[in-house]
């Protein structure tokens, strides 16, 4: 089901972005270009061409909302914080020690001697 409604969802996106490509530019774009300034102060009657856009617009978001619940009804309801499990390591305060990792941990510099690792008292 999911899988036909994608894919009547592309077939609306891509049908949107071809109509609305073929149209007419009609100026004013972006508060661009021609006022249309005319005399009738009303919209002319809309095209053919402009209901399609209209009715692929509507079907776009249809399938929009019926994939998001789609979605929704398919999803598990755990959390990821469930699937992580809920055993912490405990926190006893010591970190474990690197192996080979004792002594100076600095870069030698050309005025150093080697490094040599401090006595325990």
């Amino acid at each position: 089901m999911e899988n036909v409604v994608l894919v009547i969802h592309l077939i609306l996106a891509l049908g949107l972005i071809g109509i609305v490509l073929i149209q007419r530019s009609e100026g004013g774009g972006l508060g661009i270009g021609g006022g249309g300034g005319g005399a009738s102060g009303g919209r002319p009657p809309a095209s053919p061409l402009a209901k399609a856009t209209w009715i692929l617009a509507v079907g776009f978001v249809i399938t929009s909302i019926t994939l998001t619940i789609l979605a929704s009804q398919n999803a598990n309801s755990d959390s990821v914080i469930d699937r992580l499990g809920t055993d912490a390591p405990a926190a006893d305060g010591t970190t474990p020690a690197l192996p080979g990792l004792e002594g100076n941990l600095l870069p030698p510099s050309s005025s150093d001697a080697p490094a040599t690792p401090p006595k325990a008292e």
